[in-house]
């Protein structure tokens, strides 16, 4: 069975944290204990929605 890769750049990450502003998705995505893009486009980095998701899930507490 083929897996489907599920991607996320900034535009979703900004979603998936309740519609934060571009510059507190940017503040972060570039925290050290952010997931590793594991892409860089010309639109921008990309990364695994299950990583983000799971980042997400582990520290929400801390980004509100």
């Amino acid at each position: 069975m083929v897996r489907k890769l599920r991607l996320v750049g900034s535009a979703e990450i900004r979603t998936m944290l309740g519609g934060v502003s571009r510059q507190r998705v940017y503040q972060i995505t570039t925290r050290r204990d952010f997931p590793e893009p594991v892409a860089q486009l010309s639109m921008g980095n990309v990364w695994l929605a299950e990583d983000v998701e799971r980042w997400i899930a582990e520290r929400r507490a801390d980004l509100d």
